[in-house]
């Protein structure tokens, strides 16, 4: 099991305030049909592996995006931090279900 989907898993497992939180199916291996109708219903490269729409600390809502330890962004992915970001939503890098949770944690006490 890759560590990313171990930390999808974790993550799931954390209680999330108001079911607000959901996962972006992005990336993984499909074929051109199914990417094609993928891209036809919007999917979008670069967006984060997780989003909590709550908002919270002056920001709209949380985007996650979990990475390994040797794990860098892609260009999308950083195009996407950036639009995120100018429109008042947080975005951070996890790395760990420790990460995460830190992050959740730091968030959610900032209401």
């Amino acid at each position: 099991m890759s560590a990313k989907i171990q930390l999808s898993f974790g993550v799931r497992q954390y209680a999330i305030a108001d079911g607000c939180t959901f996962a972006v199916p992005n990336g993984g291996g499909r074929n051109k049909r199914e990417a094609g109708i993928l891209k036809a219903e919007g999917v979008t490269a670069g967006v984060a592996d997780a989003i909590l729409l709550k908002p919270s600390g002056g920001y709209a809502s949380l985007c996650v995006e979990f990475k390994t330890e040797e794990g860098t962004q892609r260009r999308t992915q950083k195009e996407w931090q950036k639009a995120a970001e100018a429109n008042g939503n947080k975005y951070v890098i996890v790395r760990s279900f420790d990460d995460f949770k830190r992050e959740i944690t730091e968030y959610l006490g900032a209401v």
